[in-house]
């Protein structure tokens, strides 16, 4: 069974811990401070922000998301499966998106899916259970581990922004050399990507998008 972390992911303690782990954490709390503690509620909403952050900026899926929420009645499943596809496009959300997000809908009205009992269940089982689903894969199954579920030791390899700032800080060239060298950051992978968002960030001077 998924335990709930005692602490939260950013906590005195555990970034202690992972400054002496590798200096390149040092070298970004240093510079810009302890990263962001980046939580979003578990559920159907958080998961479909998720969706459409795939592979955009968080600047433009906060916009779509916010325009689609304020054009539904409710942000709920039976809500996004009234929408037509013109209605979807009104507030901004791609064709492909909405086959994702109609996905997603329907696997929680049918039952295939539960968010609410994904908390007591492995990573191993959330991640098989997500991924099931049209237009969830490890990317976005790991982003819900991380925000909505707490996973303390998650480090996305699929992420641009993570990948980015590790080349910079690491000076390694290939994914692969990245991820051996995240195991040395175990078990505190999941606190070692927000430091590495929070680099990426404000290197970019971007603003958190929560």
């Amino acid at each position: 069974m998924r335990m709930t972390p005692d602490l939260p992911i950013v906590n005195a303690a555990d970034m202690k811990q992972l400054i002496q782990l590798d200096r390149i954490f040092d070298v970004i709390h240093n510079k810009y401070g302890p990263p962001p503690d980046w939580q979003r509620p578990q559920g159907f909403i958080s998961l479909c922000r998720i969706i459409l952050e795939q592979q955009v900026s968080l600047a433009s899926a906060k916009a779509h998301f916010d325009k689609l929420d304020a054009y539904l009645p409710s942000f709920t499943p039976d809500q996004i499966l009234s929408l037509s596809d013109e209605e979807m496009r009104h507030c901004q959300i791609s064709r492909q998106k909405t086959r994702y997000l109609k996905a997603l809908s329907m696997a929680i009205l049918d039952r295939q899916l539960d968010l609410q009992s994904l908390s007591d269940r492995n990573e191993e089982e959330i991640r098989a259970q997500l991924t099931r689903i049209p237009g969830i894969g490890m990317w976005t199954s790991d982003i819900y581990l991380m925000f909505c579920l707490q996973s303390k030791d998650i480090f996305p390899l699929g992420d641009v922004a993570i990948i980015s700032a590790s080349k910079t800080l690491t000076g390694l060239t290939q994914k692969e050399d990245i991820a051996d060298r995240s195991l040395s950051w175990r078990p505190l992978r999941t606190l070692a990507s927000f430091y590495l968002w929070h680099f990426y960030l404000r290197t970019r001077h971007r603003p958190d998008v929560t």
